[in-house]
């Protein structure tokens, strides 16, 4: 039970971040960036990079999380920016090409064979008959460290106060003195570093690879969906229902039904986890489990 609850919190931190910076943008700009996810895919790559050229890991992820902040700002003032003048329709669409440009510029620079960390080789943490590894420990740490310092910017700051007007009514934010475009770039900048820090941790026990985005499309749209598009608090949220799903339907002993001791779905199945967790989710609720936010939008 325990080994159970520890998989699905691992499988919660990896999709967090990405999920949390994917519903932090969307409150402001108002479009499903689909690029977004692939910001961790680069994220991931540039880790490798750094730490390849002789960078301590930690400081190799600071700098891919700054690198690919900047990257997500200057393509928001240069593209989406302009596209939004167009609608968000079309600036999702937008999104989706620059998607495709990203992975094509990825792999004809790295090739799509998974590059592996230099990562010390240590047994894993067992405390009983529970078992987990010290990177996802690490990745584990660093997520609920994050979720807290983001809750208090956002509920006890005047900047995460200004975010919250403006992702509620940003014509009237803007009238009431507050700097729309400075919060915005700050709030994009964030997105993308949280995103490659999601990317980063990730691929630090399944390597960097062109798919890593793709391979986290569904899931973290799924629980940005689930948590109600705008809601970032309720976008990680989602991402632990998304998660909880994930391994239930991968630990699961169908065994009894095929007459056989032992019968486990295919790892595979997971993709079929999160697209029945986003159709029930827009079947029944539609603007997300915890929707008062973007019900006022």
């Amino acid at each position: 039970m325990f080994q159970f609850l520890i998989d699905t919190l691992v499988r919660t931190s990896d999709l967090a971040l990405v999920a949390l910076g994917l519903s932090l943008v969307y409150g402001l700009v108002k479009f499903p960036n689909i690029a977004h996810v692939q910001y961790a895919m680069l994220g991931a790559y540039l880790s490798y990079f750094f730490q390849a050229a002789g960078v301590p890991m930690a400081l190799a992820i600071l700098l891919s999380c700054c690198a690919v902040g900047v990257l997500t700002l200057v393509l928001h003032l240069l593209v989406f920016r302009r596209l939004l003048r167009s609608g968000p329709a079309i600036t999702m669409i937008g999104s989706l090409a620059l998607a495709m440009l990203m992975v094509a510029f990825t792999l004809g620079l790295f090739g799509s064979f998974p590059l592996m960390f230099k990562l010390p080789l240590t047994a894993p943490l067992q405390i009983g008959e529970v078992r987990i590894g010290h990177t996802q420990l690490y990745a584990l740490a660093t997520t609920v460290l994050l979720l807290v310092l983001f809750s208090a910017l956002l509920f006890y700051t005047s900047t995460g106060r200004a975010m919250r007007a403006l992702s509620c009514n940003r014509a009237l934010a803007a009238a009431s003195g507050l700097n729309a475009e400075n919060i915005t770039r700050l709030v994009n900048f964030s997105s993308g570093a949280l995103a490659a820090l999601g990317g980063s941790m990730l691929a630090m026990t399944s390597g960097a690879h062109v798919n890593l985005g793709y391979d986290m499309l569904l899931p973290v749209f799924a629980a940005a969906i689930l948590g109600g598009l705008g809601n970032p608090l309720g976008a990680v949220a989602g991402a632990f229902l998304i998660a909880l799903t994930e391994t239930v339907v991968t630990n699961l002993n169908f065994g009894w039904l095929l007459g056989k001791p032992v019968a486990f779905l295919p790892v595979a199945y997971i993709s079929a986890a999160s697209f029945l967790i986003l159709l029930l989710a827009l079947l029944f609720k539609p603007y997300g489990l915890f929707d008062r936010e973007v019900r006022r939008v």
